[in-house]
């Protein structure tokens, strides 16, 4: 979990920027932890990759075996 200027810095972007990417739905909404809001390096990794297409697709979902 970062605290905003670690989730900035880790981004490369600057508070002001950061904000106007969450409220675009781009990247997640911070949560509270303690009395102080906290990101998700993994859940950035992954808006991330979505915005990216890295994302791989699941192969199981071609699959009838694991999509039945």
């Amino acid at each position: 979990m970062m605290k905003r200027a670690t989730a900035c810095a880790y981004l490369d972007l600057s508070a002001a920027e950061m904000e106007r990417e969450i409220m675009s739905g781009r990247l997640p909404h911070p949560v509270m932890l303690g009395n102080t809001e906290h990101w998700s390096r993994v859940q950035l990794d992954e808006h991330l990759e979505r915005l990216t297409g890295e994302r791989q697709a699941d192969w199981r979902r071609a699959s009838p075996l694991y999509n039945g």
